[in-house]
């Protein structure tokens, strides 16, 4: 029988019989609630026999054991977006305390600044142009360090000559400051005294000596030179990694087949590491909309050619520091907040693929 029936003291009673399961029921709930911020030694028993409670209680470890880094991550890192917000509704000059709430005001002088578009247009560029080259030439060096040289004994495929000490050489930018890399380039652009144009000088091409980061048409493009030799070592190192996890006999049915490098690159290579290069694409999109030390050392810091190379980061910066305009920088920064969501965004979007296991 299902249910065993019993009568003690005139009460007739009905026990399920082993394997039953109980249906939760809606007067456990408060108890189940509280069960979940106790710990489980103060629990109430009428919880412990509700059927959910082994589910409640497996979540409310995870819950307990993030709780602290939630908490923290929230008050440090997710509230000063609110506040960054609030600010940017304000007219806080950013050295006192006082200021006013004046609504979207900030961003209808936005619209019509054209400074503001100006930097946005410069900062775009930076943000299409960089990754394009610095990943184009990552995903190059590394596919030569990794299957560029010639076939070895017992080897399928094998780097060229040198492949670890290259990656040493293309790594080391990465370990110098931004400060360092800034006036290393900016002594190497002077039209006078750098040893650009010296070189050029030498070789007899002095027609071609320019003045670098002087010349309106040319300073944003001798940045975008330096930023992107600033990170093309970085991704080489990381796709050097990637491409290094690949199956060597992923490589060999290839070679046995006929495919040529270009053809193991694009249909083979590149295929398998997809989703590093898709987060190395959002990455160095992010380094370009944030190249503010690298502009500000180099050319405005200097004097540079008007706002020819002007950012949107130093564009903020000059509204903040330099005009005591925080409450409108603040408004800056939250379109470039907003900028870089939609890069993200989109770039997560049209990269999607149907991911390949090896």
């Amino acid at each position: 029988m299902a249910n065993d029936v019993r009568k003690t003291a005139g009460v007739t009673t009905v026990d399920s019989a082993p394997g039953t399961r109980r249906e939760p029921s809606a007067a456990n709930l408060p108890a189940l609630v509280a069960a979940f911020f106790l710990p489980p030694n103060f629990t109430p028993d009428k919880a412990k026999h509700d059927p959910r409670y082994r589910t409640l209680d497996k979540y409310r470890f995870i819950a307990w054991f993030l709780a602290i880094p939630l908490v923290i991550y929230a008050i440090f890192v997710v509230s000063p977006f609110f506040q960054a917000f609030y600010y940017s509704l304000t007219d806080w000059t950013g050295y006192s305390g006082n200021f006013n709430f004046v609504g979207l005001d900030n961003y209808a002088r936005l619209w019509d600044d054209s400074t503001f578009w100006a930097s946005i247009r410069h900062s775009l560029l930076l943000l299409v142009v960089a990754p394009v080259f610095t990943l184009g030439l990552g995903l190059f060096f590394a596919f030569m360090l990794q299957a560029g040289g010639r076939h070895r004994k017992n080897e399928a495929i094998s780097g060229v000559w040198g492949a670890k000490f290259y990656k040493i050489v293309y790594f080391f930018p990465q370990v110098l400051s931004v400060a360092i890399i800034g006036v290393v380039w900016g002594a190497m652009y002077d039209p006078i005294t750098g040893p650009i144009n010296e070189t050029l000088e030498a070789i007899g091409l002095g027609s071609l000596s320019q003045q670098w980061l002087g010349d309106p048409s040319l300073a944003l493009w001798s940045v975008l030179f330096v930023l992107c030799w600033m990170f093309v070592g970085f991704y080489v190192v990381l796709f050097s990694a990637a491409m290094g996890s690949i199956p060597k006999d992923i490589y060999e049915a290839a070679l046995l087949d006929g495919a040529s490098r270009p053809t193991t690159f694009f249909r083979v290579t590149l295929p398998l590491i997809w989703d590093t290069v898709q987060t190395g694409w959002i990455y160095m999109g992010i380094q370009a909309l944030d190249a503010f030390a690298i502009v500000h050392i180099m050319t405005i810091n200097k004097g540079g050619p008007g706002d020819s190379t002007l950012v949107t980061p130093v564009y903020l910066y000059k509204k903040a520091f330099d005009s005591g305009q925080a409450g409108y920088a603040t408004a800056v920064g939250v379109v470039l907040l907003l900028v870089t969501m939609v890069f993200s965004g989109i770039m997560m979007l049209l990269s999607r693929r149907e991911r390949i296991e090896f």
